[in-house]
């Protein structure tokens, strides 16, 4: 084939190859921002239903035991990491896809309908916690089969800048869910809230679920798994399998997961509520704040992301551990109830967290092969996420009501020198081929 030749079907082939990640990003994105709505409407509303199914003799009991709930959720991650990545390795990350967002869809339906404790007694807590265990089964899944549809569908030189649209997608589903909050906080009295105000996210979650379904069965399979798939590689791989034959990958995104689950949890669920019942925040501008640093993070999510393929992976993780390590406790304990320190507050922690997010899914792709990628992520992330993600509002509400939510922040400060360390220790992986 002559040079002219070969030019011409190239140039003829980009805009095709252009079509198919621009519509894979898209079919993720889309879906997993419905999801992460879904899923965070939760905590958004908490404070507003958790006596409708919790009865206490006060507010700070009722709360948590509604985030014990909240951490039931996140104990069932690593089940659906586990289950739903070994079968996105087996029939591939778009069927993957398609079972998490229905899962999603009904039980978040089921929720805006689910009758209170003084209707049904015993058992609204026991259903409401039953479907928070389904949606903890489909985030769980979801992670691990939207990193590996996403990074798997991006050449190797832009997949920091493909895998950057995973928490772009998640911090639009973040923001639509924080700026319902801010709205209704708004125009609803608190009575009206608690009485029924608080199904109406879940009921919209639960439509915008059905209409992500709808987006994702068509999209085309990732090439990485189609040619796995030719050459008749695939096989089921156990969790023993894989940490028998992949221990270092494993321990690896341990490592770098570590600061990364505290953060997202910190910042973006419970920061609200803590400057409500820390700083005296007024609950409106205490979500305007927090909607207004999402819709920041969100936007830089692809420029750190793009960065990342230009300067590599290990000096923006670097950043953003070390940012943690020296300023987190002096800037969170500075927070007041102004909008304006709320803003800066949350701002300075997301925007250091998106160092890091925004190649998350590239980093923890280019770790595994593709036949255990989706369950080397899905399992052991999720494992990370439930055992700190998920304890974060919890641990936070109670040593704030003994007045020790310094504690906590020490206890951040250490899982940053933990994943300092990783980031310090790992190779560079910008731009390898994934096989």
């Amino acid at each position: 084939m002559n040079t002219n030749t070969q030019a011409t079907q190239e140039l003829a082939a980009a805009p095709r190859t252009w079509q198919r990640s621009a519509r894979a990003i898209f079919a993720g994105s889309v879906g997993n921002a419905v999801e992460w709505f879904d899923w965070s409407v939760y905590t958004a509303f908490a404070i507003y239903f958790s006596k409708q199914f919790f009865p206490a003799d006060n507010d700070t009991a009722s709360l948590l035991a509604t985030f014990a709930v909240f951490a039931v959720g996140f104990g069932m991650r690593p089940l659906g990491g586990w289950a739903i990545g070994a079968f996105s390795d087996r029939f591939g990350r778009r069927s993957a896809l398609t079972i998490t967002i229905v899962m999603m869809a009904g039980s978040s339906l089921l929720i805006s309908f689910l009758p209170t404790y003084r209707t049904i007694g015993v058992l609204a807590p026991i259903v409401m916690t039953v479907l928070r265990m389904l949606q903890g089964l489909s985030v769980g899944g979801e992670y691990g089969a939207a990193t590996t549809f996403l990074a798997e569908s991006a050449p190797a030189g832009r997949r920091g800048f493909h895998g950057s649209f995973l928490f772009f997608s998640i911090a639009a589903g973040l923001l639509l869910a924080s700026a319902l909050a801010w709205g209704m906080t708004h125009f609803m009295s608190r009575a009206a809230l608690e009485d029924y105000g608080w199904r109406i996210p879940f009921f919209i979650g639960g439509c915008g679920s059905l209409l992500g379904f709808w987006m994702r069965r068509n999209v085309p399979e990732t090439v990485a798994f189609e040619k796995l798939r030719r050459k008749g590689r695939i096989e089921p791989r156990s969790l023993l399998w894989t940490w028998n034959h992949h221990r270092g990958a494993v321990l690896r995104l341990v490592g770098i997961s570590v600061l990364g689950a505290f953060s997202f949890y910190l910042f973006i669920s419970f920061m609200p509520i803590y400057a409500i019942r820390h700083a005296g925040a007024i609950p409106g501008d205490a979500f305007a704040a927090s909607t207004a640093s999402i819709a920041i993070f969100m936007i830089a999510q692809p420029f750190f992301g793009a960065l990342s393929d230009r300067i590599g992976r290990r000096p923006q993780l670097i950043a953003f551990a070390a940012a943690y390590l020296v300023f987190l406790y002096p800037v969170v304990t500075s927070i007041g109830p102004g909008f304006q320190s709320m803003l800066l507050v949350e701002c300075f922690g997301l925007l250091t967290y998106g160092f890091y997010s925004a190649i998350a899914p590239s980093i923890m792709a280019e770790l595994f092969s593709t036949d255990v990628r989706g369950v080397g992520i899905g399992a052991a992330y999720n494992l990370v996420v439930a055992l700190l993600g998920g304890t974060t509002p919890y641990l936070m509400t109670w040593l704030q009501s003994i007045h020790r939510e310094g504690w906590f922040l020490a206890y951040v400060c250490a899982g940053a020198a933990v994943s300092l360390i990783t980031y310090w220790r790992m190779p560079e992986t910008r731009g390898i081929e994934l096989e």
